[in-house]
This record gives structure tokens, sequence and C-alpha cells, in this order.
């Protein structure tokens, strides 16, 4: 991976906004955002920890209003780059991705099956998608499932913005050296940050045996909890999953680049 394409660095904060999964929930964002818009400051980041598809009713919609919210808070100077407003590539995005590629698979119908026990079918309804046909062109092979998934990218790019921002998602991002590192769901500590791929989505099982800095970074933070164990701080850590997408609210922490607390939105 390459810093400032896949991780990136953000530019200077003096604070910054973590935000929890989305899940398609577009009502708890658009009310997140009307509470965080008065709170904002000079100096301030935003960064979101990935996970706004899937799962809940309104996918499109919760893409529309990150991409409003984006427009606005890059309208206010001295946010002027884009690296102040950052959107982290989650499980869901990930799957969604693969999705688009199952044409490749070497078991379509099988990998399909497990994306949608994971949440990704509300993605796959809200671009016009059925999971039936999915199903029917997977067992009529790779000719049929090429021509359903570039129907479905057809789709990602009829909705203005959709497809750039899908393709801007950021593995992880740091707030400084020895501050902050901020993932999806988990990662494998075993491994050093040069080397991570998948376990920014995968690993967060593991994330509550964090007990000691990784890497120098002084707090680890994720927002994403496969268990759905709800906020959790620890030393090192912070879970900011209050079970948006799952009956709970959505989760704003404002931090210093050092991971300190200093402001929190449940909305």
């Amino acid at each position: 991976m390459t810093e400032g394409r896949s991780i990136v660095t953000l530019r200077r904060p003096r604070r910054i906004w973590a935000v929890g999964a989305v899940h398609g929930e577009v009502d708890r964002l658009s009310q997140l955002h009307a509470t965080l818009a008065p709170r904002l400051a000079y100096g301030d980041r935003i960064v979101y920890l990935g996970n706004y598809l899937g799962v809940g009713p309104s996918i499109r919609e919760t893409v529309a209003e990150l991409l409003r919210f984006r427009r606005l808070f890059l309208s206010i100077p001295p946010y002027v780059d884009k690296t102040d407003f950052v959107l982290l590539r989650g499980a869901q995005e990930e799957m969604w991705q693969k999705l688009l590629q199952l044409q490749f698979s070497n078991r379509p119908a099988e990998d399909l099956a497990w994306m949608m026990d994971r949440g990704v079918a509300a993605t796959l309804n809200s671009y016009a998608g059925k999971v039936e046909d999915g199903f029917a062109n997977a067992e009529s092979g790779a000719i049929a499932l090429t021509a359903w998934t570039n129907r479905l990218r057809d789709a990602v790019r009829a909705a203005s913005g959709h497809d750039a921002m899908m393709n801007d998602l950021k593995r992880a991002a740091i707030s400084r050296a020895g501050g902050i590192l901020f993932v999806n769901a988990g990662i494998d500590i075993e491994m050093p940050l040069s080397k991570q791929t998948d376990s920014f989505w995968w690993a967060g099982r593991s994330f509550s045996m964090i007990g000691e800095p990784y890497e120098g970074f002084r707090r680890i933070v994720r927002g994403y909890d496969p268990d759905h164990g709800g906020v959790v701080e620890t030393d090192v850590t912070l879970t900011l999953d209050a079970g948006c997408g799952f009956g709970g609210p959505l989760a704003a922490f404002c931090l210093t680049p050092e991971g300190e607390i200093l402001d929190r939105i449940l909305a």
C-alpha cells in the first residue's frame, strides 16, 4: 500500500471527528451532520470509519448525504484539502466491490450467498439489483454474470458522485506519527501496518485483545464491531459502533490527534 493512496495522513489536525458505521441509516446520518456542523472549529478534520452501505434501508440516500456534507465541509475555508474529509473503506464497501467482480469467482453462488447473509442485499436492492437475478446468473456462467455486474456498475455510475466516492475510499487514516490509527473494524497486530490487507475489515473479533500500543500509535479507533458490543474505550483502543443499522444510534467522537476524547455525538 502507498501512503496517501490507501493510508492517508491527516493535514495538521487540531481536532478529529471520527464517525462510526452508518449502515444505510440516512436519517441518523443527517441528524448527526446537523448536530456536528455548528460544532466544527478551525483545524477540525473528519474521518468516517466505513460501512456506509449494507443492512439499512437507504443506501443511495446515505451516499448522497455523505457527498452533500463533504461539499459543504470543503467549501468552508480553510477546509480546502480533500484529506481534511476522509472516508474509509469498510467491510460493506469491500463486499460490494467483490460482488461487482463476481464473474471472476470460482464459486459465485456461494460467495453471493455469503455476502447476502452479511447485509449486502440492502445495497444490491438500492442500486436496482435483485438477489434472485444474481443467483440465476451465477448458475448461467461468467458471461451472464458479467452482464449482470455491468448493469449494477451502470446503476452506481448513474448516481452522481457515487462511483467516484467508492473509488476514493481509503484503507486507514493516521492523525500523526505516534497519534491515532483509524480503521474500519480491526487490525492484525502481528503484522506491520505496511503489510495489512483485508485485516482492516475481517480482524474485528480480535480487536478487544489489543492491550498495548501498536507501532507507536497511542490509540487505534474503529467504527464497526462485528460482535455489536457498543461503544468501548480502553487505554489504547476506541470502538465507535453504537449499533447504527441494528437498532442503535450513530456515534461520532471528537478527538485530539493523540486520541484524547473531547466531545461526542449520538444521533
